[in-house]
C-alpha cells in the first residue's frame, strides 16, 4: 500500500484515553499510549508507511523502531484502511464508477480484507454469471436486485405466464403484462433497470436430476427461488445435487406466511440434503414440513428476495468471507423472533457425504 488512508466507512472516535472505535466496524482497540490513534490520524493518503512511523517516533521518542512499525503493519492489514493511490480499475467505465459508488462504499465498509483497491467486489460482480430460477414473488425481486447492483451476467428462467394474482408481490410485472411469458417480460424490464449487464432468458421446465445439472452447469453461483416439482426428491435435491456436482454456491429463497427465509449452501457443505435430516430428525414419523403456501404479501416476498440475492452477492464478492452454509430470516409479525442457524453435517447424506461424493466422482469417471 503505497498512501494509506482511513476509510471513510471507518473513522475512529476517540472514547476515554486508552480506547477507540472504529466506526463502520464497530469495534473497539485498546490503545492506552495513544500509537494507534496517532498513527491512524497520520493516515490520510498523503503519506507513505514509512513515512506513518518516522512521525509515530518523532511524536512518542520511547517508541521503537520496530514498534513503531508494527504498529502500522497492523492497521495496513487490519481493513480499516485502502491505499490512496489505488488507480481506477479499468474494467469499469467511467459511467459505471459513478452508477456503483454506492455499491463500493458498501463494499469498502463491510468488507475488512486487505485489498488492491476499493472496487475489487464490484470488478468479481462484474465478472458473474447468476442463474435465476424462477421469477416469482422471490425470484422477482432477486432478479432486480442481482442486476441492479452490476452482476455482468443474469439467466433466467421460469415457464409461466405472468397472472393478475402475481401482481401484488411480483416486482418486474405490470398488469399490460397479463398473459405474457414471465421470462420475457423479466429479461426486458431487467434490461431497462441496467443496461450494463447481460441478461437472458429462457422459458424452461425442469423435470428431473438431469436437467437441472445440464442448466447450472458453467454459472457462478445459483439464486434458487422455484418450488415446483414440490417434495423431498423434488426441483430442491435436484439444484442441491446439481450445485454440488458442479462445485456451485446456491441460494434458496422463499416465504411460509410472515416467516422469511434463505438458505445459503457451499460447496463444501451442509448440503441442503443435511438441513431436511436435521428438520427431519426430530419429528414424529409420517409428520410433513410445511415448506410454504400462498400466504404472502409484497414486503414478504420483496424480503425474500432480497435476502437471497445478498446471500448470492456474497458468494460472488467473499463479502463477508464464505463460512460454510446457514439458514436466516425474520418472522415479519414477530420481529424478535430472527432465525439463524449453522445446521451440523450429515454423516450418512446421500448427497454431501464423502462415500456420496466418492460414488459420484466414480461415476462421472464411468461417463
Amino acid at each position: 500500500m503505497r498512501l494509506p488512508r482511513v476509510k471513510a466507512q471507518h473513522r475512529p472516535h476517540r472514547y476515554g484515553n486508552d480506547r477507540i472505535r472504529i466506526g463502520g466496524a464497530a469495534r473497539e482497540i485498546s490503545d492506552p499510549d495513544g500509537h494507534v490513534w496517532a498513527a491512524l490520524n497520520s493516515m490520510d493518503g498523503t503519506r507513505t508507511p514509512e513515512e506513518v512511523a518516522a512521525r509515530l517516533l518523532r511524536t512518542f521518542p520511547g517508541l521503537t523502531e520496530a514498534e513503531a512499525t508494527g504498529v502500522v503493519d497492523l492497521l495496513l492489514k487490519s481493513g480499516y484502511v485502502e491505499d490512496a493511490a489505488a488507480p481506477r480499475p479499468e474494467e469499469l467505465s467511467l459511467r459505471e464508477l459513478e452508477r456503483y459508488s454506492r455499491n463500493a462504499a458498501f463494499f469498502r465498509g463491510s468488507g475488512l480484507a486487505p485489498r488492491e483497491h476499493g472496487w475489487e467486489a464490484q470488478v468479481r460482480l462484474k465478472r458473474s454469471r447468476v442463474l435465476v430460477f424462477g421469477l416469482g414473488g422471490t425470484g422477482s425481486h432477486t432478479a432486480w436486485a442481482l442486476a441492479a447492483c452490476g452482476v455482468g451476467e443474469i439467466h433466467c428462467v421460469d415457464h409461466d405466464l405472468v397472472e393478475l394474482s402475481n401482481l401484488t408481490r411480483q416486482a418486474l410485472y405490470r398488469e399490460a403484462d397479463i398473459g405474457s411469458p414471465k421470462v420475457d417480460v423479466a429479461v426486458a424490464r431487467l434490461a431497462e433497470v441496467n443496461s450494463s449487464v447481460r441478461v437472458t432468458g429462457e422459458a424452461r421446465a425442469v423435470e428431473c436430476e438431469e436437467d437441472m445439472l445440464d442448466l447450472v452447469r458453467g454459472f457462478d453461483a445459483v439464486a434458487m427461488c422455484a418450488d415446483e416439482p414440490a417434495g423431498r426428491g423434488g426441483i430442491r435435491i435436484w439444484a442441491n445435487r446439481a450445485c454440488l456436482s458442479e462445485k456451485i454456491p446456491w441460494a434458496l429463497g422463499g416465504y411460509n406466511g410472515p416467516l422469511v427465509s434463505v438458505a445459503a449452501f457451499t460447496p463444501g457443505g451442509p448440503c441442503y440434503e443435511c438441513l431436511t435430516a436435521s428438520v427431519d430428525a426430530p419429528l414424529a414419523p409420517g409428520i410433513p414440513v410445511d415448506l410454504g403456501g400462498p400466504d404472502v404479501l409484497a414486503p414478504s416476498a420483496g424480503v425474500s428476495g432480497h435476502l437471497t440475492a445478498q446471500a448470492v452477492i456474497a458468494f460472488l464478492t467473499g463479502i463477508p468471507a464464505a463460512s460454510g452454509s446457514y439458514v436466516t430470516g425474520i418472522n415479519l409479525i414477530a420481529p424478535d423472533q430472527h432465525v439463524y442457524t449453522r445446521h451440523p453435517a450429515a454423516p450418512d447424506c446421500p448427497a454431501c457425504a464423502p462415500d456420496a461424493l466418492r460414488a459420484e466422482s466414480l461415476g462421472s469417471m464411468a461417463r
